[in-house]
Formats: structure tokens, sequence, C-alpha cells
């Protein structure tokens, strides 16, 4: 049985791809947090939000003339998902602060492990449900 066909299992790899992709790409940060003129990146993850947006909207179905036309909600005034600007540049040049990198690299590393928990669990289940778990 191929566990790449389990929708499940495709998304936990995905998202644990991305998790490695970002920890390099902090490793990165923080190895260059000395060289001038460097400035920090972060890997963009893929937000479900945004490709239901590009959708078109679905209007709710009215079953009896008496039930309230649907709306669709307005639009959140707060975009949280700007990047703030860095706080702190250094005389050359550099904006990578550390503390910021590595509370970022330990977050990614807390959400890894989480992710290789729910997959542990979820292959613990299928064994139990053919019968070979223990």
């Amino acid at each position: 049985m191929d566990l790449f066909n389990i929708p499940l299992f495709h998304r936990l790899t995905e998202r644990m791809n991305w998790l490695g992709a970002r920890e390099k790409v902090i490793a990165t940060n923080i190895a260059n947090s000395d060289t001038p003129q460097y400035q920090p990146k972060d890997v963009v993850p893929l937000d479900f939000g945004d490709h239901l947006k590009k959708l078109a909207a679905v209007e709710p179905e009215r079953t009896n003339p008496k039930h309230m036309v649907g709306t669709i909600p307005p639009a959140d005034p707060v975009d949280s998902k700007k990047q703030k600007k860095t706080y702190e540049t250094a005389p050359a040049g550099n904006s990578v602060v550390i503390e910021e990198q590595m509370m970022k690299l330990s977050q990614t590393q807390a959400d890894y492990s989480q992710i290789v928990n729910l997959y542990r669990k979820h292959v613990d289940m299928l064994k139990t449900a053919i019968g070979r778990g223990a």
C-alpha cells in the first residue's frame, strides 16, 4: 500500500518538506548574520485562504422564500499576512536579528516534530486497522 495515495499522508509530507526548506533558509540567515548588506529571507507558506479567494463566490441556495439571503462576509480590515519590517539594521546594512531567527527556528522544529508525531500516529492507526498493530 502506497501511503502517498492517501491525501492526509501526502499533505503531511508536503508540510514536512516545507518545514525542511524553511529550516535551511533560516540556517542560511543565521550563517550570514555578519555579512554586509544581507537581508533575511523566509519561505512563503501556501495559504489555503488565498486559493479560496481565487474561486468564484458561492451563493447559498434558498429552499424556502422565507429564508434569509446569504451574504459574503466583508474582508478583514487587518491584514495579518504582511511581514513586519526588520526592526534592527546593522551599520553594514545587515538586518538579520539572531533572536528573531532562533525563534523562527525553534517554532519550525516544534512544527516538524508535531507533523512527525501525526504521521507516526496515523501509520500506527493503519497498522491496527489491518491487524498488525502492537
